[in-house]
């Protein structure tokens, strides 16, 4: 399975609790911390939900 980074480059505030939950659930704690995950259907349906706070890059 691929394995893809995700980093945080938009802030979390004033964002609704469930957006600032699934940045907590990947990882991401402060701007522009870079996280590893394996590209498993759980985690890409959390990039995508949010998509516009990170950049997400493939690792190969």
């Amino acid at each position: 399975m691929a394995t893809i980074k995700v980093k945080q480059v938009r802030s979390k505030i004033n964002r609704p609790a469930n957006q600032k939950l699934t940045l907590q659930a990947l990882g991401l704690r402060k701007m522009n911390q870079v996280v590893e995950h394996e590209a498993t259907p759980q985690i890409l349906g959390m990039v995508r939900k949010v998509a516009h706070l990170i950049e997400v890059e493939e690792v190969k």
